[in-house]
């Protein structure tokens, strides 16, 4: 069943409008009785009928409520070097997919990519709208935040109050993520700091060593590439907290 991000929700109606709006007339062409699944980022699912199709908007009246157990339980949020080509893209993809709550792209010292201005929120926007298609593909209820292009200086103003950063060092060989895990607190968020394709600076794992209090981890043996890190990261989070596996 077709699934869309409510922009209005009423008593016993909801409404969608723009995109939204224009997904459900002109792509996949439903007409009035048809039944629908919407919405709104708050945890629930609302089951409906589609009842008016407007200009500038589609009404649909609530036939049932629920609340589906789909989101994970911890959160876990990917901080992530900026990188080039269209690895970003799969990230946020896959990593929607998976359960991650949020995503934060970072300005890092070896970043081939630089995003400033215009040009950075465009991309942010891009961004967000693979992380919605990604939510409503995978039957989620709660779309990852995805933050704009920052700083190091910005990270811990973006990440949820009391977030557990680890950080991914290739010059990290005795501490195993999944052996630091267990050091950290259950029920607080978690975020993975990940490099671009040439890694960190050492200054940049000692500022978020000293800044975000991140600990320094390793993900194995072997030298993985920026998004296979990310993506690797947060499976054994997530795996950790009981939502995969």
């Amino acid at each position: 069943m077709h699934r869309f991000r409510i922009t209005e929700l009423n008593e016993g109606a909801f409404q969608l409008r723009g995109q939204e709006r224009d997904h459900l007339v002109r792509v996949l062409r439903l007409r009035p009785g048809q039944e629908l699944l919407g919405f709104d980022n708050s945890g629930r699912e609302w089951l409906a009928r589609v009842e008016k199709i407007d200009e500038d908007c589609v009404t649909c009246s609530i036939l049932a409520v629920r609340e589906p157990q789909v989101e994970a339980r911890l959160q876990a949020y990917l901080v992530i070097g900026l990188t080039k080509g269209e690895k970003m893209e799969w990230v946020i993809q896959k990593g929607t997919e998976l359960g991650m709550a949020g995503l934060l792209p970072l300005r890092a010292g070896r970043s081939v990519l630089r995003l400033e201005g215009k040009k950075a929120a465009e991309r942010t926007e891009r961004w967000r709208k693979i992380a919605v298609e990604a939510a409503k593909q995978s039957r989620r209820v709660i779309e990852p935040t995805i933050a704009p292009v920052s700083h190091w200086q910005e990270i811990k103003r973006l990440l949820p109050e009391e977030t557990q950063c680890l950080i991914a060092y290739e010059g990290e060989t005795s501490r195993r993520l999944l052996a630091v895990m267990e050091e950290l607190d259950p029920v607080k968020p978690v975020a993975v700091i990940i490099g671009p394709e040439g890694g960190f600076e050492e200054a940049e794992v000692a500022w978020a060593e000293q800044s975000l209090k991140a600990l320094p981890v390793s993900l194995g043996s072997r030298i993985l590439r920026a998004e296979t890190a990310a993506l690797a990261a947060l499976t054994l989070v997530l795996g950790y907290g009981g939502d995969l596996g």
